[in-house]
């Protein structure tokens, strides 16, 4: 018998004896589902570009995620139904939304215009930081002449995301120039970035990490993605910033998917009754988005004598 495979992805089997053709499919199942729905659509013509026959297509759809190291103490069981879970490291990993989704968003939302879906549609970006710059008023000590001194503080908050699904945050007074530089998963202890994991939906974005130590101390952020102009997606809207505790149980160490844990939380619940759920209400300044090759040039590293306030619009 001999064998012929077209770039559709399909097999014609000759049979010598009988002189008869069987046309099979050899495709996965992915492209068994994505022919179904490329039918359904009138006019396409590209067809041959979605349903090529590629092995890493079964990886769409498929939520990627490390399973537990050797030896680890968790109690949640883990499954690991590939190897590459095991090969790469969580960084690598990637969430992959799908081809046949796009798709139809492409045609329910967008009127089949990738570019109108590019700029329309939420999306975060990991070419930068978002940048949050908080300032307040703290009196001072009279000295000499001066009896009612005051100090305007300044400190920031950075976000970086990856889009494996994770995050890094830090708080610190330092400028975004030199908090740049140390936004990575190598950051040492003394940098104090802490690392978490986030979901976007829409425009809505949930984001958690653990604050490690005696008392465990889990943060809760909540935002809301936009932008300047179409397609920028360069402010996030702070809308919740909760802390509260988690038992020794839910914490198992900095890398868990802490969000997994207190997706369904309420605002003012905690596992411990020694760390208080506390809703901040202060330094919920919005977001800007600062690309790296900006982060030198950045208005947001100007002292305070130079910007008191600024207005991330």
């Amino acid at each position: 018998m001999l064998l012929f495979s077209s770039p559709f992805c399909r097999e014609k089997t000759y049979d010598l004896f009988r002189g008869r053709t069987i046309q099979t499919l050899m495709t996965s199942d992915y492209a068994l589902k994505l022919s179904a729905e490329l039918e359904s659509v009138s006019r396409v013509r590209a067809a041959q570009f979605f349903v090529t026959q590629r092995p890493w297509l079964d990886l769409y759809g498929v939520n990627v995620r490390p399973v537990a190291p050797f030896g680890s103490a968790s109690s949640k069981p883990f499954v690991d139904p590939a190897l590459i879970h095991r090969c790469l490291p969580d960084e690598l990993l990637f969430e992959f939304s799908g081809v046949v989704e796009n798709y139809r968003a492409l045609h329910l939302r967008y009127d089949g215009s990738w570019r109108k879906m590019w700029l329309l549609r939420p999306r975060i970006r990991t070419d930068g930081l978002y940048v949050s710059r908080n300032t307040y008023i703290r009196a001072g000590v009279a000295e000499w002449k001066i009896t009612n001194p005051v100090h305007v503080v300044c400190y920031f908050r950075y976000l970086r995301f990856y889009p494996s699904g994770r995050f890094l945050y830090k708080n610190s007074s330092q400028k975004v120039k030199d908090v740049a530089k140390c936004m990575n998963f190598r950051a040492s202890k003394v940098d104090c970035v802490f690392g978490g994991h986030y979901t976007l939906s829409e425009d809505k974005v949930e984001a958690a990490l653990l604050y490690p130590g005696l008392r465990p101390t889990v943060l809760r952020i909540r935002l809301r993605l936009r932008g300047t102009t179409a397609g920028a997606n360069n402010r996030m809207d702070l809308h919740s910033l909760v802390t509260s505790g988690v038992n020794d149980n839910e914490a198992n160490g900095p890398d868990e998917d802490i969000l997994g844990v207190v997706g369904g939380w309420q605002e003012d619940e905690t596992h411990n009754p020694d760390v208080p759920a506390i809703s901040h209400k202060r330094g919920l300044t919005p977001f800007v988005f600062i690309p790296f090759e900006e982060v030198e040039t950045s208005v947001l590293n100007l002292p305070v004598d130079r910007m008191d306030y600024y207005v991330p619009g």
